[in-house]
């Protein structure tokens, strides 16, 4: 197996593992969403603070606590935070598929932030396909009689986080280890607080104490097997592939928990799938304009040589 093969198979099972958490988060539903959260960020910090042990990177971590870059960290860790618990939240209030439509929309709004924070050009395909999902945002509106809030929050949190994060310039393993070690005080104080309140799931339930480090391994597992096959697959077709979590996460809400799917929704997803298509063939043409560029620029210098 080639590695751009074992790359695809990496961030494939990537893709499942986001796209069947919400039925675990479902399941575990009598555990408060602030309190799943507090477990999500103490057991991922436990796995990503063995693995760097591991590795020896620890002052990695060190490093971009006390650098140039903290400040970023920090404002990207409570955007990730309130990402989560959104996701949490909405997962175990029986709003999965809104939810999984939020991680559709989230690729175009962060064309949006690219042209207006960074001053990125917007590509006439992108801006059509921009409307089609404000367009599918009001058929839902209308439909339903409430604004898709969460799947916007979801879009928006995890999309300005994304910027952020494009300037911290640290591998993804270390920073988002940093975040989980800047959530971790509150994750901490949290869960004194409810114990001391006579709350809290964690010790009281053998089957629920073993079941809840799982969310650590369901967060760490498919960011280390997506760092793996970034270092591996061409970018255009990451993003392809990353479609895939939404889609599994649709497809458990749908399937698995049985959430109800109105013509509302399929009119609104039809609209947000037909933009996502336009995006990916914008993508698509993009990525090949720059490899013949590349691959004329390769052929010009050998010339000239």
């Amino acid at each position: 197996m080639t590695e751009a093969k074992k790359g695809v198979l990496a961030v494939v099972l990537a893709c499942l593992i986001w796209g069947f958490a919400p039925a675990y988060y479902k399941h575990f539903n009598q555990v408060a969403a602030a309190e799943m959260l507090s477990h999500r960020t103490l057991w991922t910090l436990a796995m990503f603070g063995g693995v760097l042990l591991a590795q020896r990177r620890l002052g990695e971590v060190w490093a971009l606590m006390v650098g140039k870059q903290a400040r970023r960290v920090w404002a990207a860790t409570l955007l990730i935070s309130a990402n989560w618990f959104i996701f949490i939240w909405a997962v175990q209030g029986g709003r999965a598929v809104e939810a999984s439509l939020g991680y559709y929309i989230f690729p175009l709004v962060a064309v949006l932030i690219g042209v207006f924070g960074f001053g990125e050009r917007m590509q006439p395909v992108q801006a059509v396909a921009i409307g089609l999902a404000a367009v599918a945002v009001a058929v839902l509106t209308f439909g339903l009689g409430v604004a898709p809030v969460i799947a916007l929050s979801l879009a928006a949190t995890f999309a300005a986080y994304s910027a952020l994060k494009r300037g911290v310039g640290a591998p993804a393993l270390v920073s988002v280890t940093l975040e989980v070690v800047l959530m971790a005080p509150f994750a901490i104080g949290y869960l004194i607080w409810l114990y001391a309140d006579g709350g809290g799931a964690f010790g009281r339930d053998l089957t629920l104490s073993l079941w809840l480090p799982l969310t650590g391994v369901i967060t760490g597992v498919p960011l280390m097997l997506f760092t793996y096959a970034a270092q591996r697959v061409r970018m255009a077709t990451l993003g392809l592939v990353q479609y895939l979590n939404p889609t599994f996460q649709f497809l458990t809400a749908v399937l698995i928990l049985a959430e109800p799917f109105s013509l509302w929704h399929a009119a609104a997803f039809g609209l947000i799938w037909a933009a996502l298509g336009l995006y990916s063939l914008s993508a698509w043409g993009q990525d090949r304009a720059s490899r013949r560029a590349s691959v004329s620029a390769g052929t010009s210098g050998s010339v000239v040589k």
